[in-house]
């Protein structure tokens, strides 16, 4: 006997829907396209893209816009974009100290941003705060369009606790945080589904759904925040691992730092968190008689170019630049996207030193990945957060048919 879900009506649907999520992987790719240019891209015929338009359009996901002549014989045909304000999701970021909560569209435009600055308060006490947030932000949506949500993501870093060293955070607080689930007290809270990842592969996920991922499959995404960390994508989607700590870089062994602000080791191996992190530049600086006391502390010594900042420079990208090449080695990806919760210029100069310590130390038989600037900054943990559900609900993810992706080569 069949199960409940093995009947060839459910398989029709599970192909109906991966034939529309696959048009608006390409339209999100493409941008403005016509029906017939679309058809040939995905490889359906013109009679299953009319039916997959006309379901897309009454969800509102996509929208005409106006028309063209494809060649001098051709008859005018309309053209296909995603509708930006088709779906909409939230995102609660939380780290040590900051709760941070948005609203994005569709085309992945930042909607509202609610910040919360301080030592994160218990889990219990952090589900009301962000549900006062998100009822600030979604005044700006219709009450049409609020029902057009796609959900709430949660991004924050796992086990906040086994770090606690390192970071030096305080036990109770962040051991609070090994112990709950935070995504599952905001779901007895709201009526609203809610996805969570660690932030590291959110902030991934946005750059693979709404960043340089609309020209690639496959890159590592690394994310100097107060720890580091990041994800990897591989043919258009980001791994996760069996207990989803892919692209955990922060705990990745490295020697011990050479700084004389430099944490010492509980034994013979430092981790990577301790030499290439803000919270070890932020150490570093408070040792050479900088008092930063903020992120707006920490940029302002970032723009005056003070000299500790480039003693730090020294000391991460010595330590970084091996853990990258062992990355690539293992993954053979072409393509490292570096970003950080802070700029000031310091993400052009962690690009521009690793680019040449990279190319130093490349052995013969392997070329150097090209390096790219992020594309959300501050914002990529929180966006990345909100793109959990559109990623889950509109991306073909895994289920994209090989192959597909080659023919988009030639409209960038």
């Amino acid at each position: 006997m069949k199960g409940p879900h093995t009947g060839p009506g459910n398989h029709s649907a599970r192909v109906r829907r991966c034939n529309e999520r696959l048009l608006l992987h390409t339209l999100r790719r493409i941008g403005h396209v016509s029906k017939a240019d679309l058809a040939r891209l995905v490889n359906l015929t013109s009679t299953a893209v009319d039916s997959h338009i006309a379901s897309l359009a009454g969800a509102g996901l996509i929208e005409f816009t106006g028309r063209h002549v494809e060649d001098r014989h051709g008859q005018p045909a309309s053209r296909i974009r995603l509708a930006s304000r088709g779906s909409f999701g939230i995102g609660v970021r939380l780290d040590c100290t900051r709760i941070e909560t948005v609203l994005v569209d569709f085309a992945g435009q930042l909607l509202g941003r609610r910040i919360r600055d301080g030592v994160l308060p218990y889990p219990s006490d952090v589900a009301g705060v962000v549900q006062d947030d998100m009822h600030d932000l979604l005044q700006v949506l219709t009450e049409e369009e609020r029902t057009r949500l796609a959900g709430v993501g949660v991004a924050q870093p796992h086990n906040p606790g086994s770090s606690r060293h390192e970071r030096r955070l305080p036990s109770e607080t962040s051991l609070s945080y090994d112990e709950t689930d935070f995504a599952e007290e905001l779901r007895r809270t709201l009526s609203l589904p809610v996805c969570n990842e660690n932030d590291g592969t959110a902030a991934a996920i946005a750059e693979l759904f709404y960043g340089c991922g609309r020209q690639r499959d496959d890159f590592l995404y690394l994310f100097l925040g107060a720890a580091i960390g990041g994800g990897i994508a591989v043919g258009g989607d980001c791994l996760r691992g069996a207990s989803g700590h892919v692209g955990d870089f922060g705990v990745m062994p490295v020697s011990p730092g050479r700084l004389a602000s430099a944490s010492r080791p509980m034994g013979q191996w430092d981790v990577l968190l301790s030499r290439a992190s803000l919270d070890s530049l932020t150490r570093h600086l408070r040792a050479s008689g900088e008092p930063v006391e903020s992120r707006a502390g920490l940029k302002n010594c970032i723009a005056q170019h003070q000299p500790a900042v480039d003693e730090w420079l020294d000391d991460c990208i010595d330590a970084l630049a091996p853990a990258l090449r062992a990355m690539v080695c293992l993954l053979d990806v072409p393509v490292i996207v570096v970003d950080a919760d802070v700029d000031a210029g310091l993400i052009e100069k962690v690009i521009r030193r690793l680019r040449v310590a990279l190319a130093a130390d490349a052995p013969q038989a392997r070329g150097t990945p090209r390096l790219l600037r992020g594309t959300f900054g501050a914002h990529a943990g929180a966006i990345g957060a909100a793109t959990l559900p559109m990623f889950f609900n509109f991306s073909p993810r895994a289920d994209m048919r090989t192959g597909q992706t080659e023919s988009l080569d030639s409209f960038f």
